[in-house]
């Protein structure tokens, strides 16, 4: 070998060996860096309770099957989808609300929420609880980055952000406690119109975070929402049942968001956005409830379980069912910590693998 050569390959092998050191996945075994996550109250992991809006949960029963039976701020009786997931990738059993206090950068490095409860992609939706409403779950996103490069250098967190997983869940809020309950957005737009719309800001969103780094993004699917607890109690004062007019709004969304991920997959060079359909799963577990170890779907654990969620559903109530895995919902609109686990499960099985795929 000519001994000019010596020196570039010594040169080559040295920077093929600090590439690998220098980017080292924060948890053996897993194939993502960090999860963040977007979104309402399916994965708010507490950040509510640093915000001055009526809908919080950080007190009991929420949490009463939680890790120390403490109530995080999680709308549900344990763990949500997001936290089971982060422990299945290999990261930790839990991802952490991005404003609680007892958390820094060295815990967000490798997982953080910015979720919030009560919010949607419509501003106006956010505003009727007081949540925090996407453009500042973007701006928490923005100095997130800007705190991760400081901690680790810039290469390295452009890597982490490049690598992680992102996960948004978000929707629901902007037909049943917007457009179905205010006049406002109603009398503007015809209900396919507000889907339209809701589409071009969930585009706008998913452009904005590709822009600051993510790449690897699993965007979930409305659950059928008119079978909500608080739906069907709504419907039993015209007969009982689901809503069929919600749930068929949740489907044509879907479609739409199905056809978004399409187009920015092509759009957008590099991104891998994947289509999360956590509607089949719930349809799924409300056909086949025994299949899954359950015995009822149609109303939450919490209270009556037929409209009580946050305040009303409380310590007090006699009514709070025993075994909460026996149950589909909690309260009146979210998920126990069971059908979390089999959502989460469904998520590893069926969406996980599509970010490892070759692009044909």
């Amino acid at each position: 070998m000519a001994p000019d050569v010596i020196p570039l390959c010594i040169c080559f092998c040295f920077c093929c060996c600090w590439g690998c050191f220098f980017f080292v996945p924060a948890s053996a075994g897993s194939r993502f860096p960090a999860i963040i996550v977007f979104g309402d109250s399916s994965v708010d992991a507490g950040n509510n309770n640093f915000v001055d809006t009526v809908l919080r949960s950080d007190f009991a029963p929420y949490g009463r099957d939680f890790k120390g039976g403490e109530a995080t701020g999680r709308f549900c009786n344990g763990r949500l989808a997001t936290d089971f997931i982060s422990e299945a990738v290999g990261l930790r059993p839990t991802v952490p609300a991005y404003l609680d206090p007892a958390h820094g950068i060295e815990d967000f490095a490798i997982g953080v929420c910015f979720a919030s409860a009560g919010t949607g992609y419509d501003n106006a939706t956010s505003d009727v609880l007081g949540s925090i409403p996407m453009w500042k779950e973007l701006e928490f996103f923005k100095e997130y980055r800007r705190q991760l490069q400081t901690y680790m250098g810039r290469r390295r967190a452009a890597l982490t952000l490049r690598y992680a997983l992102y996960i948004i869940s978000i929707g629901t809020n902007d037909f049943l406690e917007n457009y179905y309950l205010l006049p406002v957005r109603s009398s503007t737009y015809t209900i396919e119109e507000y889907q339209d719309f809701l589409i071009r800001l969930a585009e706008w969103f998913i452009v904005d975070i590709y822009r600051l780094g993510a790449r690897r993004i699993a965007l979930t699917a409305l659950m059928p929402m008119g079978c909500l607890p608080l739906e069907r109690t709504v419907s039993a004062l015209t007969g009982g049942g689901c809503s069929e007019e919600y749930n068929k709004v949740a489907a044509q969304f879907n479609a739409k968001q199905m056809a978004l991920v399409e187009k920015l997959n092509v759009m957008l060079p590099g991104l891998r956005l994947i289509y999360s359909d956590v509607h089949r799963v719930y349809t799924e577990v409300m056909r086949r409830p025994a299949s899954f170890g359950m015995e009822n779907v149609e109303n939450g654990c919490c209270a009556t379980g037929l409209f009580e969620m946050g305040y009303t559903c409380n310590r007090w109530n006699p009514f709070t069912c025993p075994d909460a895995d026996k149950y589909l919902f909690w309260d009146a609109f979210h998920p126990t910590e069971k059908m979390n686990k089999i959502t989460s499960d469904s998520f590893v099985k069926y969406t996980l693998p599509k970010f490892f795929v070759k692009h044909v």
